[in-house]
Parts: structure tokens; sequence; C-alpha cells
């Protein structure tokens, strides 16, 4: 029995084709940290991508709270609860703010059962 190499190939290249396809769009998303941003008038939630927050001190919200004290002001994207294509609930970008430093200030870890969609900064 012989079998060309062409037919060995062709289904594993076909299928390394496709698992590239299908995985690299998860590889390509940054992973979000969602924060709750509390003032005297309001609270606001805010995702910062991974790669951003690893260039935050401690990489947590007394970090975000030391670098928004230093600097005076940041920016960063806005959550928001929103209905997906499917009906599903999940938190989404909503567009990009400045925060500004403020004396009643208080920044908290966000966590949420939805899923956290990944910033896309071509919607800026």
């Amino acid at each position: 029995m012989h079998i060309s190499k062409r037919l060995l190939c062709g289904p594993g290249l076909a299928a390394l084709i496709m698992e590239s396809v299908v995985i690299q769009p998860a590889f390509a998303a940054d992973k979000v940290s969602l924060f709750k941003i509390i003032t005297a008038r309001d609270e606001i939630v805010i995702g910062i991508s991974e790669g951003d927050l690893a260039q935050i001190e401690g990489q947590n919200a007394g970090g975000i709270a030391k670098m928004l004290v230093a600097k005076g002001s940041m920016s960063v994207w806005r959550y928001a609860v929103h209905k997906s294509a499917g009906g599903d609930l999940e938190q989404a970008p909503l567009h990009k703010i400045g925060l500004i430093a403020s004396d009643s200030l208080r920044v908290e870890p966000y966590a949420t059962p939805l899923k956290v969609l990944p910033i896309d900064e071509t919607k800026k």
C-alpha cells in the first residue's frame, strides 16, 4: 500500500492552518482588569489592559491610585454592561476617558461574573 506524500501532508497542513486561524485571535487580545473608581459624586468601572497594568507599580488598585496622584491625570477605558449579538450580557469598553486626581477618589478592584471584552485601540 503506497500513500503519496501529498496525501499525508495535505490534511496536516489544513489542520495547522485551521488551528492558527482559530487560536490566533485568542492570543491577540490582551486580558483586561476591571477597577471601580469612586468619587464623592459617582462611581464608574474602568478597564486596564494587561500590558498597561504591567507598567503600574504593584499592578493593583493601590498602584493605579499612586500613579494617578503622581501624574495628576491618566487616560483609561470606561467599561459598561451591554448585550452581545447573542443576547448575553458582557462588560465592554464604552469610550476612553480622562481621570483627574482628587482628594475624594478611591480605586477598588472590580469583579464581575460577565465576560470582559478586550480593549480595541482602534476605537479611540
